[in-house]
């Protein structure tokens, strides 16, 4: 179950050529794979591009009216495998991953494709998260572009670009016989606007002809000799024939300014940003017209020299504009300018940030500064310039006009204070954490608990909602080195200790990569460590969706295959399977006896529990429509006795719990605050079962809310007030007694 249904989006998939599309950028990019005529597509969720999984998996009834077949690949290797269809054939195919931890897990068939050239086109649509809002290590697509000699193209991000970028990748893919790398920003991926669309197509060749009508060119594989001309062909045949096709389709796009002495080159995917900050500064109009010349490479690798050295020749100075580090295209631009004597001077990182998100602000500052340097006379085309000076020293100021205009008065810039500082000083950091009721909690908390009776243990994490154990509450954890790797990360602890080590792996990287890579290595190499398999029923951190071990029913997929029959085949012989992992003293139990048992071997612990959230969106409708049909349905809620806790807090320690919170005793001897489940507790019973699995207290309840109670519910309600207001009468009588 996904997140996000695009069920009723998908529809729009099916409009016709002239029709104005409106839409999500996803969604353009479904409808420009299905302009282009492709043939199959494939990929792996992960942020930003899981909303195009989503998507293309709730359109697939419309991909299979055209012939496309689709397919979610078990990781991101098998994507890029499945686009060996179009090496021998002029099939037309697409995947999709997350970069750059997805380039790296496909990196191996990507850099054979390349190798070995393709015959229909092939494109790589990469959700390139770089920045503040990665979940991932700091790193670009553009090296391995380089590696490999696969073109890649970084779109302005709105959606006729990107749709016009698709139909270019496959064509330049074609042209160059090279696959292609689209690389989309999260902003790119999100970005709303329109587009006039163009007729679907369906694949000029289809897999079955090709099944039906096999070919073979030893040329495209990648053996000796083979192998070696395949570099040579790279350099002589395919980048020429990319070059040409770049230039004579003109995939970089130049814009003109009156300020003609200086210019701007950018990628692509910062044009929006660019423009914003050029608006900033008065030098760009709402429009986005600038008054400085653009040159926007929407095609990063291969550098078009020709451009580059024609926008250049007659300027002063250029600022290149390019995010992220190693300054890649900052060293080729150096060499072209260079290499052909041409004098301007080139700015980069020497004005810009080497690393880090160019947010609008970081452009902003490293304009101004270029501008300081090479023209400092286009600064005071805006008056809002001397407001900005300033504000340097405790605001920051933000204009919303563009150059003066004789019909109306220049806007006064808006001016916001810098709470920032003053806020870090009073908000403590909240580090990530688990969802409210996450069943993944309750399995750190027992692992906590074990670790205070055995000692600390190595342990070590994997990528999944379960790293977040990393974090406090728990701090658990001290390595984590890729998707389905977390058993492959404690493989050089396995020798005689008095201790062993600790893995963690969730259900989604168990079937990426943990099978063979983790459990099998484990098995194999006799292994004596703990591996706690998480199973939440979904790929639950790229957006719930199913995979082999989901216990829903999926039409189009072949879900309800158990792990712990796939650990068994692969010949683990200690294994455990925990169906309830609220049950914190039973988790804690069965960690503690795997850390001490005298069985050899590697020992699996796999711990079942629905993901909440996907259980609140399953759960949730169905639970809505009983109320309104009158049905009677029980909510469980808990809560803590504020008479009865100490305000030791230990269960908040343990638990870490979004919902358990601390509020004022109301108790004038009781100076410690209690604590206190609020409203968005979703009665999933943790904070109970850890504070009775530690034997800490007895103050929490649970309650049971009956919509639409029955006869025999309101009068066991009245038995139950009569008793208890009867009981706390006698309780308050006593205590005037005593007080006399």
């Amino acid at each position: 179950m996904a997140e996000r249904s695009f069920k009723k989006e998908v529809q729009q998939l099916r409009i016709g050529a002239g029709e104005e599309f409106r839409g999500e950028g996803i969604l353009a990019v479904t409808k420009a794979l299905l302009q282009s005529g492709v043939g199959y597509v494939a990929g792996y969720q992960g942020s930003p591009i899981s909303h195009l999984m989503d998507v293309l998996a709730d359109a697939n009834d419309i991909l299979q009216e055209l012939g496309v077949h689709f397919e979610a690949s078990a990781s991101e290797a098998t994507a890029a495998a499945t686009l060996a269809a179009s090496v021998m054939y002029p099939i037309r195919g697409a995947v999709t991953w997350k970069s750059t931890v997805g380039t790296n897990v496909a990196s191996d068939a990507l850099a054979n494709l390349a190798s070995g050239g393709v015959t229909g086109g092939s494109l790589v649509i990469v959700g390139e998260d770089y920045g503040e809002g990665s979940s991932i290590m700091q790193e670009r697509s553009h090296a391995f572009a380089m590696k490999s000699q696969i073109w890649l193209l970084d779109p302005r991000p709105n959606l006729e670009s990107m749709v016009k970028a698709v139909e270019d990748g496959f064509e330049l893919s074609e042209a160059s016989k090279t696959p292609v790398m689209l690389q989309l920003r999260i902003r790119g991926c999100h970005v709303h606007g329109r587009f006039i669309a163009k007729e679907n197509k369906r694949p000029a060749f289809s897999l079955a002809q090709a099944l039906e009508s096999p070919a073979r060119d030893t040329s495209r594989i990648v053996l000796p000799p083979a192998s070696f001309l395949h570099e040579q062909e790279k350099i002589k045949e395919r980048w020429p024939a990319a070059i040409r096709y770049i230039k004579d389709n003109k995939l970089n796009e130049h814009f003109d300014g009156d300020q003609d002495d200086i210019g701007l080159i950018l990628q692509g995917g910062l044009y929006n940003g660019v423009i914003r900050s050029l608006q900033l500064l008065g030098l760009a109009d709402n429009f986005g017209n600038s008054r400085i010349p653009l040159y926007v490479m929407n095609v990063t690798y291969p550098a078009i020299e020709d451009e580059v050295i024609d926008f250049c020749r007659d300027k002063r100075a250029v600022l290149l504009l390019e995010e992220g580090q190693p300054d890649y295209i900052e060293q080729n631009l150096h060499a072209v300018l260079r290499r052909a004597g041409v004098g301007t001077r080139l700015s980069g990182k020497d004005v810009l940030p080497m690393a880090g998100e160019y947010t609008t602000q970081v452009m902003r500052d490293g304009l101004r500064e270029f501008l300081k340097r090479n023209r400092p006379e286009s600064l005071q085309t805006h008056p809002a310039v001397a407001a900005d000076a300033e504000a340097e020293s405790g605001q920051i100021t933000i204009t919303e006009v563009a150059r003066p205009k004789p019909a109306r008065p220049v806007e006064q810039p808006i001016t916001f204070h810098k709470h920032v500082e003053g806020l870090a000083a009073v908000v403590p950091p909240r580090p990530a954490g688990f969802c409210t009721g996450c069943p993944e909690r309750p399995i750190f908390s027992a692992l906590t608990l074990a670790q205070e009776t055995l000692g600390q243990h190595h342990i070590s994490c994997d990528i999944g909602c379960h790293l977040f154990s990393i974090l406090p509450p728990f701090n658990l954890g001290a390595t984590t080195m890729g998707y389905g790797l977390g058993a492959s990360s404690a493989a050089a602890f396995n020798v005689p200790a008095a201790k062993r080590p600790i893995s963690i792996m969730g259900d989604g990287g168990f079937w990426h990569n943990g099978l063979a890579s983790g459990i099998g290595n484990a098995v194999f190499n006799k292994y004596d460590g703990v591996i706690v398999i998480v199973d939440n029923f979904y790929a639950s951190a790229t957006g719930g969706q199913d995979i082999l071990s989901s216990r829903a029913d999926n039409p189009d997929r072949s879900t309800n295959n158990p792990i712990d029959q796939a650990v068994r085949g692969v010949g683990v012989k200690w294994v455990r399977t925990l169906d309830r992992t609220y049950d914190v003293a039973k988790v804690r139990a069965t960690i503690e006896e795997a850390l001490t048992t005298d069985i050899k071997g590697p020992k699996v612990i796999i711990a079942q529990s629905e993901c909440m959230l996907n259980k609140q969106r399953r759960v949730k409708p169905l639970f809505n429509k009983a109320v309104k049909e009158g049905k009677r349905v029980v909510k469980e809620r808990f809560g803590v006795d504020p008479d009865v806790c100490t305000g030791d807090h230990a269960c908040i320690r343990l638990s870490g719990c979004p919902s358990l919170t601390v509020k004022d005793s109301g108790d004038p001897l009781k100076e410690d605050p209690v604590a206190h489940v609020e409203s968005s507790c979703v009665g999933c019973g943790n904070c109970g079962e850890v504070a009775h699995a530690a034997v800490l207290c007895p103050s929490f309840y649970r309650a049971d809310i009956i919509h639409n109670p029955t006869g025999a519910d309101r009068f066991m309600a009245r038995m139950r007030g009569a008793v208890i207001g009867f009981l706390q009468r006698r309780r308050a009588a006593r205590l005037a007694q005593d007080a006399l």
